[in-house]
């Protein structure tokens, strides 16, 4: 992350809360949210916890209610870290949250790679395969960002973070995506999913990078 300036003396403790946010990071962490929770609805009927509303992900259904809950607070977590003004001046708390916006995806993530190697075979090999990409450039890229940090290179770490939370919002992509597609009779649920599993990380990984390389040459 870059440096910045912190505001120093009694003038800086003036600032109201409400003044170090502006209105569109406000209302993209609200669509976050909004998004996040109509997702998370969707799998409700999971927590039945019967093998009728659980099929496949019975035997595992405490790892993927680990893996949605955790998931949904990494969701919700990710805008705060790129939140300049809160960054600046509530530099702990802003580790804090780092640090549990880690926590919650290294228990999505753990419970990711167990599905992706039991249940998800149950769909299709292809399907299965997608998921274990999928979740190790998730890990991957947390990972690189949280050694930046610890290494004090908080450009790289702003980046990898950016990367980290990209993945994370593929989950809500591909999924809404998967969702619509399936309403409109365009393909069965074991053909699309796994194109869309790629699509939903790969393709914003890549518009990102050519953001970067863009402001690179000026």
């Amino acid at each position: 992350m870059p440096e910045t300036v912190k505001p120093s003396g009694t003038a800086a403790k003036r600032v109201p809360f409400y003044r170090l946010i502006s209105l569109r990071q406000l209302l993209f962490w609200v669509l976050i949210f909004v998004i996040t929770r109509h997702f998370m609805q969707g799998a409700d009927h999971f927590l039945q916890l019967t093998p009728e509303a659980l099929g496949k992900y019975f035997t595992r259904k405490w790892v993927l209610i680990a893996h949605i809950t955790a998931g949904g607070g990494a969701l919700i977590l990710g805008p705060l870290q790129f939140w300049n003004k809160f960054r600046a001046r509530y530099t702990k708390l802003h580790r804090w949250v780092g640090l549990a916006y880690l926590l919650a995806i290294l228990v999505s993530s753990v419970c990711a790679t167990i599905l992706s190697f039991t249940t998800a075979y149950a769909v299709n090999w292809a399907y299965a395969f997608s998921a274990q990409v999928w979740v190790s450039v998730w890990i991957i890229s947390t990972v690189i960002a949280y050694r930046a940090a610890l290494q004090k290179k908080f450009k790289l770490h702003q980046e990898w973070m950016t990367r980290s939370y990209i993945v994370t919002l593929a989950f809500i992509v591909s999924g809404l995506t998967l969702k619509y597609l399936l309403k409109i009779n365009f393909g069965t649920f074991e053909d699309i999913s796994p194109s869309l599993f790629w699509m939903g990380w790969s393709v914003p990984l890549f518009i990102y990078q050519v953001v970067l390389s863009t402001k690179a040459k000026h």
